[in-house]
Parts: C-alpha cells; structure tokens; sequence
C-alpha cells in the first residue's frame, strides 16, 4: 500500500514537472493595456495564465500573442512582467514557464425549499 501511495506520488509529481520548461526569455513593449503582465508563447492557448521564473522571483501573466519566433527563445514577456523579473537591464535571461493551473469550477448551489409528496 505504501508503495503504491508513494508510486503515485511520483507519477504526479513527473507529470507536473513535465509540463514546466526552461530556457530564455525576452521582453517586447507589449500588445494589450498598458502595464498589463502578458507574455507571447507558441503554444499555450490566450488567456492561459502562466508563471515564470527568474532566480528567486516568480510572476504569472497571461497569454495574449504568439511569439518568440527566434531560435532558442521559449517566451516573450511584456515590459511590465519584465520589469518584475528583474530583466530590464539584461534583456534576455534563463527562465522556467509553467502553467498555472486553474481552480475547478464549484457547482451552483441549488436549494430545495419543498419536496412534493409524488416525489417521496
């Protein structure tokens, strides 16, 4: 029992390391409001909220262009994710995307006040 716990254990904890990846990372002026934190990814979905990482500092920000189109770059962040990172003066540093997963949707609540007695 115990090693079918811990062998689950690994299996998820493979699964969501799996889905981070590393590599560099720039910044553009932006497409959308100002100060907004996006990025430009090839191929997480809009609207996808993703965190990155650069040494000890992490933000999320979400998806709304397709990009980076030059060889080794994994992702494109806005000035204003940028600036968070630390990356301004840089340009381009080492990062780790991943996706941020998003809550399950709770179920509406539906309240019964009375039951008919043909339902009983």
């Amino acid at each position: 029992m115990r090693s079918a716990i811990l062998g689950v254990a690994l299996l998820l904890c493979g699964s969501v390391c799996a889905r981070a990846e590393s590599g560099l990372a720039s910044f553009y002026p932006g497409v959308g409001k100002k100060g907004e934190m996006t990025c430009a990814h090839r191929s997480h979905p809009f609207g996808k909220r993703l965190r990155v990482s650069h040494g000890k500092v992490s933000i999320e920000c979400r998806v709304n262009d397709r990009g980076p189109f030059v060889r080794g770059r994994i992702i494109d962040v806005s000035t204003s994710a940028a600036r968070a990172l630390g990356m301004i003066d840089a340009g381009i540093v080492q990062v780790v995307v991943e996706p941020v997963e998003e809550p399950a949707p709770v179920p509406a609540r539906i309240e019964i006040t009375s039951v008919p007695s043909s339902a009983l």
